[in-house]
């Protein structure tokens, strides 16, 4: 696939950065044999190749057109939600089944200053259909009449600043926009935000704002929340100092808004999910960039409280990645080997877990992922929703594929983000290329 971009850049790029971007039309396949590269326990981990200027080969954004919708895996149908959204990222449904949609993008001030790799990737992130303004809502969804399309849609809360993670608490919906975590109150069924929002405690953002999405959850007793906030570089390059409080989870106290780390090292964390079984807290993470097509896997692992993740000084555990300068064999020596890799590249995005057997005996235990899609790598890898079989607690297998098709000889009709089980079961997927939601359900 050719990138439409200027010439000097090309030549600047190079030829071989180029015809990478060209290589093959397939996705890389979920493990069906257990055996592909970057995913499961023990991903197999190659030599790194490091990079000046990455490997660039993103889907167009074309949408879905004449073609439909996605593809289900068997024994599961599809059907599209709500269509006509503006870039929808995040779900989150409340317990009368009304389903709240985070319309949403980058902040319009965002990474200011020049680079040459800049530009080029500004140019791939509009050509992967990510340079849309900001809607900066909630829009609020309800199918009233129980057949699986939502038949109502009203602006929830608007004017924010792009808005990601939501969560219900105690008669409160958190919100986290990119530079704060805010709260509306909430009693069941309203529509609309009726008092101004709340803000609870700021959040790390600035002109420099790296990884900008932020999610939020609930602690089951109500008393905590905690938010993940990305890195704000690749590696480190801006310097430790551009990364307080970043790459981490972060605990809040919500009485007091009181932060404090909970969990570091995790270099873009989103898709907070509390398993059913253990009662612990997961997380997808997307992990560094720039040293080949099979480095680093994406995973989701449980975070534990005070454990160090890695980023940026190792990766999977205590693999040192050497770009990162000065080094920390101090920290590379704590650090925390994930639960189970996701592929390399694959942008997962969403995580959630199922609840029973409402879509069939095999997802009846086990996470639900959305991955985004890759755009440093040569072949590309995610554009679809996978499953992890769980038991008792931890990943028990290979995914399986539960909706693919997004992605078709270079062009993406669609992109899956966050993803969430709603009131009956199914289960619900943003497409924010698309602007779909979509409800996965049992044929």
């Amino acid at each position: 696939m050719w990138l439409h971009v200027p010439r000097i850049v090309v030549v600047a790029l190079g030829v071989s950065t180029m015809m990478a971007g060209c290589a093959g039309h397939s996705v890389q396949q979920s493990p069906g044999n257990g055996k592909e590269i970057g995913y499961g326990f023990n991903p197999t981990l190659p030599e790194p190749k490091p990079s000046i200027i990455p490997t660039v080969n993103v889907a167009t954004a074309v949408g879905w057109g004449k073609r439909g919708t996605p593809l289900p895996a068997k024994g599961l149908k599809v059907d599209a939600f709500a269509a006509g959204l503006n870039h929808p990222r995040w779900l989150h449904v409340l317990p009368n089944g009304d389903v709240l949609v985070a319309e949403s993008n980058a902040p319009a001030e965002h990474d200011e200053g020049f680079s040459l790799k800049k530009v080029f990737m500004g140019l791939a992130m509009k050509q992967a259909g990510a340079a849309t303004k900001s809607a900066n809502r909630i829009t609020l969804l309800r199918d009233s009449n129980g057949d699986g399309v939502a038949e109502m849609r009203r602006t929830f809360a608007q004017g924010l600043d792009s808005p990601f993670g939501m969560t219900l608490s105690d008669g409160k919906l958190f919100v986290a926009n990119t530079d704060a975590l805010i709260a509306f109150a909430y009693s069941n069924g309203q529509t609309h935000a009726r008092t101004a929002a709340q803000k609870i405690t700021d959040l790390p953002a600035g002109e420099l704002n790296h990884h900008w999405t932020k999610d939020v959850i609930a602690s089951p007793d109500g008393r905590k929340l905690y938010v993940t906030v990305g890195s704000n570089s690749n590696v480190a390059e801006n310097g430790m100092a551009a990364e307080k409080n970043r790459a981490a989870v972060l605990e809040v106290d919500k009485a007091s808004g009181r932060t404090r780390v909970f969990a570091s090292g995790l270099r873009n964390p989103n898709g907070l999910s509390w398993n059913p079984e253990s009662g612990r807290l997961w997380v997808a993470v997307n992990e560094r960039d720039e040293i080949g097509d099979n480095l680093v896997p994406d995973y989701m692992t449980s975070v534990r409280d005070g454990a160090f993740y890695g980023w940026p000084y190792s990766y999977f555990g205590q693999n040192v990645d050497s770009r990162v300068r000065p080094p920390r064999p101090d920290l590379v020596a704590k650090a925390v080997k994930p639960d189970y890799a996701l592929g390399a590249h694959t942008a997962s995005l969403g995580l959630t877990f199922s609840k029973g057997a409402t879509l069939g005996p095999r997802f009846a235990n086990g996470a639900f992922v959305g991955q985004h899609g890759s755009w440093n790598r040569s072949v590309p890898s995610g554009y679809k929703v996978i499953f992890v079989p769980f038991k008792n607690g931890k990943p028990s297998g290979p995914p399986e594929d539960v909706l693919t098709g997004f992605i078709d000889h270079g062009k993406a009709m669609g992109r899956p983000v966050g993803v969430a089980i709603d009131k009956e079961g199914a289960l619900l997927v943003a497409d924010d290329v698309g602007n779909v939601i979509w409800r996965v359900s049992r044929d």
